[in-house]
């Protein structure tokens, strides 16, 4: 309630009214006339009548306060009785806020996984805070494990106008082990060793020697012992190109609250060193450029070329010792050299004495003991003198049958190439209408052995075209035309010539994305996905065998020609080996949430400083429940055994009254008796 003046008249006509007033009453009194005191009362009634005084009450009522409620349901809640613990400690603050009355709770629920990891809950807290005035702000409480990855420093939290209280659920006194991979190199060549370096954290540990397992695909388990809480290192081979998976677990210790973190992976991508290719030209044709640009460009390709660009009927009497060319080593290549090469390759080569057949017979044992040799046809191979008449023919994909189909058409995809990797998906492809550009010729052949060689590509009538064989332990590619030079000099509309090249070329280096029945299987998300290539129709399942050695099927779906998918959730972290009869891939599985696993311990050490710096406290659930109450703005809101929120003490106004004094008809009154004792007085 309070009073204000709304004057009747200005102001300064008021005052000359006031002074006036004052000068009549000042004046009776010096000469002592009578009634003076009355008539005083009745000048300053009127002055004030004049000024017009109002009375203002405000009708208010209390506004309540808003308290936040931050409920941790992270991964590490999930150990043990935390969360049970948590979830009772959320329901008591609700009754308890409640009890207290003229509080609101508001309350926000905190999980890990998102794309930065961990628990993200200051984030939620400065979310909620956003739609809270400062000034109706009673405070937070956080009840959680402690393992908050987004805690501020407390001085950044000094001015939050209230406190902030943890309680932490959990045990006081867990212990946990935990292992660190902390190097591995992202790349090693294959056939070298890498060096791991890791560590292991053994909190409440023994300090004996942790037994550690290191597993790799294809590698029988490996066994060390090493200190806690000391560098360690490991070296591992590198066996084979694309990811190696790595897993280090530490033996899990009797009274470890989890296993989660026992385990680490690392990813070693192994990569092949130079590749060295043999290209073996025939007759200069334009193509030949071709082969050369393709494999120049590479920086990875160590190139020899060896080119007949002399033949011996083509002798005209000149002295060797006047010719430019230097002698080609060609007994130290095709002899003693010859299994340094990763690649050989015929482009267009009609026999000739230049190399006899004890090279010839040579390039063959290369392939038949591992090498892998391509063969791009031109005439010269339909002719008797071609490359079927020489030891080369042993293992041939295939076999010229001496006649040649000279038309334009577009290469098609076989039902075989539609799901071999080598065209599988490749840019144009169809078995009926692709649309890269046409060749012009293809030398007539049959595949040499139905049962090692598969015909990825035909010609017009389906006369094969483009055809692989597999001969002992090597393997042979073998393109029936000369043509494929139109499609990288962009004919018609051109081709993916590098690209066809480029995978034929590793297919024959026996790269494990380019087998012909091949298993693969990656980490995606919080799954496994598991990739069934096959020149099959239908495969249903693969099993999959944990890192503990449970073992389950997964089930296939047919996803496009020659594959087929499948998708499990694992269950525990490590290396999962997936099988399917002689084939076999393994896949990481993480712990999910690094952040979130990496410490699994409860702990009061990351909201401790945050509670000092705005009053609040922190207390652990296993010590009971504190006390919950309200109090007017502090230094501390916390002590032992109790925490209060901020009581801030906000009203708002409901109604407004007024009333004007001077109008009144008690004023009126008022007036009406001094004026009537006034003349009563004056009239003795």
């Amino acid at each position: 309630m309070n009073i204000f003046f709304q004057p009747l008249l200005g102001l300064p006509f008021i005052i000359l009214f006031a002074v006036a007033a004052l000068a009549i009453i000042g004046f009776g009194f010096y000469a002592r006339a009578r009634g003076m005191i009355l008539r005083s009362a009745g000048g300053a009634l009127l002055v004030l009548a004049l000024l017009n005084p109002v009375l203002h009450l405000d009708e208010r009522e209390p506004v309540k306060d808003i308290a936040l409620l931050v409920v941790d349901h992270s991964d590490s809640q999930k150990l043990g009785t935390r969360m049970a613990e948590t979830d009772k400690a959320a329901e008591d603050i609700k009754k308890r806020v409640d009890e207290l009355g003229n509080t609101e709770l508001r309350i926000t629920t905190v999980t890990s996984g998102g794309p930065e990891g961990g628990t993200r809950a200051f984030a939620a807290l400065n979310r909620a805070l956003g739609d809270i005035p400062q000034s109706r702000f009673a405070g937070a409480i956080f009840i959680t494990d402690g393992e908050i990855h987004d805690a501020p420093d407390g001085k950044a939290l000094a001015q939050l106008p209230g406190p902030i209280h943890g309680l932490i659920s959990g045990a006081k006194n867990e212990s946990d082990r935990k292992l660190v991979i902390d190097h591995a190199p992202e790349f090693t060549l294959v056939g070298q060793s890498a060096r791991i370096s890791f560590h292991v954290e053994d909190q409440g540990g023994s300090g004996a020697g942790v037994p550690i397992t290191l597993t790799q695909s294809g590698v029988e388990p490996k066994q060390l012992t090493v200190a806690p809480d000391a560098a360690a290192e490991v070296n591992v081979d590198i066996t084979h190109a694309g990811k190696n998976y790595i897993s280090l677990s530490a033996e899990l210790r009797p009274g470890e609250i989890s296993s989660a973190n026992n385990t680490d992976l690392a990813t070693i991508n192994g990569i092949r060193d130079r590749l060295r290719v043999l290209l073996v030209s025939g007759q200069p044709n334009p193509g030949e450029r071709t082969w050369r640009n393709l494999l120049k460009a590479d920086s990875a390709v160590d190139l020899i070329h060896f080119t007949i660009l002399r033949p011996p009927e083509k002798q005209d009497g000149t002295p060797v010792s006047e010719l430019s060319l230097i002698p080609f080593p060609t007994k130290e290549l095709f002899i003693d050299k010859l299994d340094k090469f990763d690649l050989v390759i015929f482009d267009r080569y009609q026999r000739e004495a230049i190399l006899p057949d004890e090279y010839i017979a040579n390039i063959a044992d290369y392939v038949k003991n591992g090498g892998a040799l391509l063969v791009a046809s031109g005439p010269d191979f339909a002719e008797a003198d071609g490359l079927a008449s020489t030891p080369l023919d042993d293992v041939l994909a295939a076999q010229p049958v001496g006649t040649i189909t000279e038309q334009p058409f577009k290469p098609l995809l076989t039902e075989i190439g539609e799901r071999h990797p080598v065209t599988q998906n490749l840019k144009g492809a169809s078995r009926t209408d692709p649309t890269w550009g046409k060749w012009f010729r293809l030398i007539d052949a049959t595949p040499a052995d139905a049962g090692s060689t598969q015909t990825l590509m035909s010609g017009p009538d389906n006369k094969p075209l483009l055809v692989l064989r597999h001969v002992e332990n090597g393997r042979v590619a073998q393109i029936l035309s000369d043509q494929g030079w139109l499609w990288a000099r962009g004919f018609d509309g051109g081709g993916p010539e590098a690209e066809m090249l480029k995978r034929i070329a590793h297919w024959l280096m026996k790269e494990p994305e380019l087998e012909e029945e091949r298993l693969a299987a990656h980490a995606m998300a919080n799954d496994i996905v598991v990739d069934r290539y096959g020149l099959g129709d239908d495969y249903k399942t693969v099993s999959a065998k944990s890192p503990s050695g449970k073992t389950q099927d997964v089930a296939l779906t047919k996803v496009g020609p020659g594959h087929f998918v499948g998708r499990f959730m694992p269950q525990e972290p490590g290396l999962y080996v997936l099988r399917d009869g002689a084939l076999e891939a393994v896949a990481g599985a993480a712990n999910g949430d690094a952040k979130e696993q990496s410490d699994l311990l409860a702990t009061t050490k990351k909201l401790e400083p945050v509670a000092a710096a705005t009053g609040g406290g922190v207390a652990w659930l296993a010590d009971g429940m504190p006390r919950l109450g309200k109090q007017s703005p502090g230094a501390a809101y916390a002590g032992s055994g109790w925490m209060n929120l901020k009581a801030n003490g906000l009203t708002r106004t409901v109604a407004v009254r007024e009333w004007a004094l001077s109008t009144s008809i008690f004023s009126l009154a008022v007036l009406l008796l001094v004026a009537s004792l006034m003349w009563w007085r004056e009239g003795r």
